[in-house]
């Protein structure tokens, strides 16, 4: 089970990355969360371990199972969000860092647990 998420005030956010259209920064022990403001009502979020693996890079292997439960504690679970595996030629990998896609409306083609 995912921690509950503290809310950064500004001040701390990390530095090394400034973006205008990032809106919030959450952080528990395991996992910091940035949330960025994208076209069209969808909202990024920016999921990465605290703990730093081998070459000084994040650790990597967040689980489908937090990537939700991350998802909901910082407050759209009640929204859908997607992942992009893109184009081999569109690929940028240079961290360990997960992206959900959290969209404005819900997914057309998504399963839906049955009412």
């Amino acid at each position: 089970m995912i921690c509950c998420f503290k809310e950064l005030p500004k001040a701390q956010w990390p530095q090394k990355l400034h973006d205008p259209s990032r809106t919030n920064v959450w952080i528990n022990p395991r996992f910091l969360v940035q949330e960025f403001q994208e076209e069209g009502g969808v909202i990024r979020l920016s999921i990465n371990t605290r703990e730093l693996g081998l070459a000084g890079r994040w650790r990597d292997g967040i689980s489908w199972e937090a990537l939700q439960e991350i998802k909901n504690a910082v407050g759209y679970g009640d929204r859908d969000a997607v992942e992009i595996y893109p184009a081999e030629r569109d690929v940028v990998n240079v961290a360990n860092i997960r992206h959900l896609w959290i969209l404005p409306e819900p997914l057309p083609f998504a399963w839906r647990r049955d009412s």
